[in-house]
């Protein structure tokens, strides 16, 4: 990688929103439209950009991080946001939810700045809240809850490289969103299980906001087996508490 000069384009980190095309912002919408290069995941509007932008005249990449399958590691994302830009592109990195939401997001915005690109980041809309609003469960409700808490899933409690007090968590008093925890479902529940009740109210929604979602009511005893049962799986978002029982 070479340093910036006269010719340098910019970056542009877009959240995408939870899966349907319009409920992307705006603001994202017209940075994709003026792109000259567009780096996608899997998550959010990737499959449905002719949606919101001519395709036809931009260059598209996926560098999609599939859960357990396909990686195009973090280290290669970078490294072709920062060629397209120094070569005088307009590069939109498009992100799934929010940017900054277990996006990798402020990464991709130190890797530009460290080589003095432009770059500015569009918030979008996170699953954790707007795929269970979607499914008809508020996160908070009052007189019910005043809290949430939204957790990634994508390591087990216990696991020596995890951040998550999963006993504070379930202490907090209010609503848990997990995102990215399918596979590890039936450890969280058992870990959520030694503080909460096996009859807290759940709630499991998969490809939320769009055509495919599918959602269904549980308890976090039964959390598990549900999953197992109706064959959930990624990109799935669960929620514990006593709003997912409304």
């Amino acid at each position: 990688m070479t340093a910036a000069s006269s010719t340098t384009g910019s970056v542009t980190l877009v959240g995408g929103g939870p899966g349907a095309w319009d409920l992307m912002t705006i603001r994202g919408q017209r940075a994709l439209q003026q792109a000259d290069v567009i780096l996608t995941d899997h998550l959010g509007p990737a499959h449905e950009l002719d949606e919101l932008c001519d395709t036809a005249s931009k260059e598209i990449i996926d560098v999609s991080k599939l859960p357990y399958g396909r990686q195009v590691t973090q280290e290669k994302t970078n490294e072709l946001i920062v060629t397209h830009a120094l070569a005088g592109r307009k590069v939109v990195r498009l992100k799934g939810g929010d940017p900054y939401v277990f996006g990798r997001g402020f990464e991709e915005l130190t890797v530009c700045r460290e080589h003095g690109i432009p770059c500015e980041v569009v918030p979008g809309v996170t699953s954790a809240v707007s795929v269970p609003a979607a499914a008809g469960v508020p996160i908070t409700q009052r007189g019910l809850v005043h809290s949430f808490t939204v957790v990634s899933g994508h390591l087990p409690p216990g696991h020596p490289s995890s951040l998550v007090d999963w006993r504070a968590v379930a202490q907090s008093g209010g609503t848990i969103s997990v995102i990215m925890g399918v596979k590890n479902a039936p450890a969280i529940a058992q870990a959520l299980q030694e503080v909460l009740p096996a009859d807290t109210p759940a709630a499991v929604i998969q490809e939320g906001t769009t055509e495919a979602q599918r959602a269904v009511r549980c308890t976090l005893g039964t959390l598990a087996a549900t999953m197992a049962e109706h064959s959930i799986g990624a990109p799935a978002v669960y929620v514990i508490g006593e709003v997912a029982g409304l």
